[in-house]
């Protein structure tokens, strides 16, 4: 069977790490990249590892800067750019590929609808990443977390590669809003300014997490939403396993994912280059959805502001403790 040419639309952590891997593994791929990763990428080629230590490289990716070059007779664009640019993609895609199978490969519950709305004569389908992909240098990324990618179900050509599974799923909203859930540590990481599993062995960051998932969880029980399990735990108990004092913590969680020492989240990496977040499509989600039903959603209205107040500042991860963010 011809494997089909893929464009990744936005090279950053995501579109390199998977794109990356799907060159490697013989298919046609073309990157829309800035020119800083076209330059790292000329001069290196691609490097890719993950947390069970493998390492690969890609010595001459097909990177360009221009929407048309990346996209011409492409027959599956992969999205993924940052949320808020979700919408200026997709009329990029509708100039120069309008009837490409188009998948979102992004955080949040809202991109596929956005890109449908722009491509009605196009096969657009949501997916999930579980995993966490850091820059660990200008053309080195790094997986750090463990899960294969969750995609809607329908015909897809068969993406998955030795190293990362691509898995058909009937609800994808349901896991979509399962992975927010999850998601929402993000804020938490990017403000610590801590790595992710030195957070996750101390019982007052746990709380933290908890008690913002936990918050989540009532305002999506009040709309009507059932979140779908997207770890070993269904979504109702990880608050209660969070809570669990260390020892007991490790033990189930060790169960639960692979992670890598120095994992960090995607927020953190914004925060520290100075870009603007997902913390819209994130909590922003939440304290939408608690406006529409006339609830309050206090803890996640916390981080969107302190989270908002360190983009403004623009100096970086502000490294507080769960005190001076609970405020």
């Amino acid at each position: 069977m011809t494997k089909p040419r893929i464009a990744v639309a936005g090279a950053g952590s995501i579109g390199c790490y998977v794109g990356g891997l799907l060159a490697l593994a013989g298919h046609d791929v073309r990157f829309l990249a800035r020119s800083r990763v076209i330059a790292a990428c000329a001069d290196d080629g691609l490097r890719l590892t993950d947390f069970d230590g493998h390492d690969v490289r890609l010595p001459a990716p097909r990177m360009v800067d221009a929407p048309a070059d990346a996209f011409d007779d492409a027959e599956v664009v992969l999205v993924c750019v940052k949320s808020g640019d979700t919408a200026a993609m997709a009329t990029e895609i509708a100039r120069h590929a309008p009837s490409a199978q188009v998948i979102s490969l992004q955080n949040g519950v809202e991109n596929a609808g956005i890109l449908r709305a722009a491509l009605p004569a196009a096969d657009v389908r949501a997916a999930m990443v579980p995993f966490n992909v850091m820059a660990e240098g200008p053309a080195h990324y790094h997986r750090a977390t463990s899960g294969d990618i969750l995609v809607e179900a329908g015909p897809l050509p068969d993406f998955s590669t030795r190293t990362l599974n691509w898995c058909p799923v009937e609800d994808i909203e349901a896991v979509q809003w399962g992975k927010l859930l999850i998601n929402l540590g993000n804020a938490i990481n990017a403000l610590s300014d801590r790595p992710l599993l030195t957070q996750l062995q101390d019982r007052s960051w746990r709380r933290l997490m908890a008690d913002q998932m936990a918050e989540a969880l009532r305002i999506l029980a009040v709309a009507g939403i059932a979140p779908a399990k997207t770890t070993a735990a269904p979504p109702r108990l990880i608050p209660h396993i969070l809570r669990l004092p260390t020892p007991i913590f490790r033990r189930i969680a060790a169960q639960m994912l692979t992670i890598d020492v120095h994992a960090r989240s995607s927020m953190w990496e914004d925060l520290k280059r100075g870009r603007h977040t997902e913390i819209d499509a994130l909590q922003g989600a939440i304290i939408a959805l608690a406006d529409r039903h006339g609830k309050q959603a206090p803890l996640n209205a916390r981080m969107c502001s302190l989270i908002r107040q360190a983009e403004a500042a623009g100096t970086g991860p502000p490294g507080l403790t769960p005190q001076q963010i609970r405020g």
